[in-house]
Formats: C-alpha cells, structure tokens, sequence
C-alpha cells in the first residue's frame, strides 16, 4: 500500500472516530468505565480533534481535511447551541435562587449566602462547625443526613433519609415550604467514580432516576455532586433540565475540565446560572435563579 493512502486511510479513520464518539457517546462500551471517562470530558475532544487537523494539513492530505471536518461539524453541532442557549430573561420577585457544593476540605460554603438554598457535600466534623457558622446566621432551616446538608431560608419538612445504593445514607429528600408553593428537593452526593470502577456511581444514580420518575412533585430540585458530568449519558435518564451557563465546568477548581456538580430541575424556568470558585474547595459551586412556572404539565 502507498505511504500516501496509509496516511489517508489513517487520518480518515481517526476523524471518523473523533465523529463518532461526538454524536453517540452511548454506544461505547461501560468495561472499564471507558463510556463514563469519555463522556465526562466530551468538549474536550475537540482538541485531538484540531491536532488531527493540523497533522492532514502538515502532511498536505486532502482525504484527511476533508475528513477532520466531520467532527468539528460534530462538535458545533453538539456544544455549540449549549454555549449560546444561557438561561436569559429578569427574574420575577417570587424567583428561587439556588447553590450547590462540594466542600472539599476546607470550604465553608460562606461566599454563598445569597441563595436561599443551599446543598452541600463533604459535611465532616472538620467543617461542619464552620459551615454552620457561616449560613446559619441566613438561613435558619438546615437538614443533615451523614456528609450531605441542605440549608433555607423557608421552611424544611418530611425530611428523609435516603439510601441510594451505598450502604448509607448521602442524600435527602426534604420539602421546601415557599411563598409559591410547595417545592420537592434532593440534596445528593451521588457514589464516586473511578477509573475501571463505576458500580458504585451508576448503582446510586439509577436509584436516583428511579426516585425522581416516581415523585409527583410538580416542582423538584436535584442539587449536589452526582459523579457524573452534563455530557454523560447516563445522566440524560434522569429527564430533567440541566440549568447550566454554557459547560458551566465545577471540577477541578483551579482548571475546571467537567461538571459533576447539578442543579437539574422540574416545574422552574432558569433566569440566570453561574459557577463560582469558592476557596477551600477542589470543586467550583453552582448557582441558578430560577422562577417557579405557573402551570406544570408532567
């Protein structure tokens, strides 16, 4: 075979895998957690993406620029209308503004005392005083369960301890009593994801899923870190909407890469949606304003 159509056929072949995975993370096999590893960094295909592109142009093949269009057509197509669609419009007086976050080791969650409610992660003895000192103090309504908290500014009840598959309790369910009308939220901290070991991660979230299908709440929130990024497929069973700022990346604080860390709603329209680096923390917290819709139909 000619140096030159084994050069064609390879970058060919490569850009048609870039494609692939852009459009049907899905289809990927779970061994391994390969399908999670991949589609929690997805937007970042595009950078094998513009070196594949650069290496056709360097070896002067046509067969592979023409083929390299096909995942940049991929990934406009898949990520381009989520960094333009932002949550938009003024917020109404009866608006919900909302946060979430994972503490880490030495976050206090205090810079985030302008939502009305806030769910955290990583609740330890180590920071749980300091917590407690920083949103106490506004928000007088606070229910625990183990690492993960849920601190209001309107009233708290039927708070339950939920067991999503891990052998204890890392999540709640509470209802929130606001002016509005009643609101179902679940403060989470789904199991961890690692590298050839997603059991424990897929497990919680289907119980998650399975939850969420069943509640009757016309208004529901799921805040918290659920392990699992916007662009993993896995996540898309929950059928909520994801209320986000273009990628809205959370983790790792200092150079975000993925967003584990979901404020995903039922019966809100999102006006506005922020990330904020936090000190203290190795995850970023995320915020959204969002307005209760009048009529909800299920």
């Amino acid at each position: 075979m000619p140096h030159g159509t084994f050069r064609d056929i390879t970058l060919a072949s490569a850009a048609a895998l870039l494609a692939a995975l852009l459009v049907a993370p899905r289809l990927l096999p779970e061994t391994g957690g390969f399908r999670q590893l991949v589609g929690s960094f997805l937007p970042w295909l595009i950078v094998p993406t513009l070196l594949l592109a650069l290496v056709a142009l360097c070896a002067a093949s046509k067969v592979g620029l023409v083929a390299v269009t096909a995942p940049i057509l991929a990934w406009v197509v898949v990520f381009v209308p989520e960094l333009v669609d932002r949550p938009h419009g003024e917020p109404s007086a009866d608006a919900l503004r909302v946060a979430t976050q994972n503490l880490g080791a030495d976050g206090t969650a205090d810079e985030l005392t302008d939502a009305a409610v806030i769910s955290v992660q990583e609740l330890t003895d180590r920071n749980r005083t300091a917590v407690a000192a920083a949103l106490d103090p506004h928000h007088p309504h606070v229910a625990t369960v183990g690492t993960v908290g849920l601190w209001s500014r309107y009233p708290l009840s039927d708070v339950e301890r939920l067991d999503l598959g891990q052998g204890w309790a890392r999540a709640l369910r509470a209802t929130l009593e606001t002016p509005t009308g009643d609101v179902t939220v679940y403060a989470v901290h789904l199991g961890s994801i690692r590298f050839n070991d997603t059991d424990a991660r897929n497990r919680t979230l289907r119980t998650l899923t399975d939850l969420v299908h069943r509640d009757p709440a016309d208004r529901l929130l799921v805040l918290g870190d659920l392990n699992t990024a916007s662009t993993d497929p896995e996540l898309s069973a929950l059928a909520l909407h994801d209320v986000r700022s273009g990628l809205g990346f959370t983790w790792p604080a200092d150079f975000p890469l993925t967003r584990p860390d979901h404020i995903l709603t039922r019966g809100f329209t999102p006006r506005a949606a922020t990330v904020r680096h936090t000190p203290g923390s190795d995850h970023r917290a995320a915020t959204a304003t969002l307005d209760p819709t009048p009529h909800v139909s299920r």
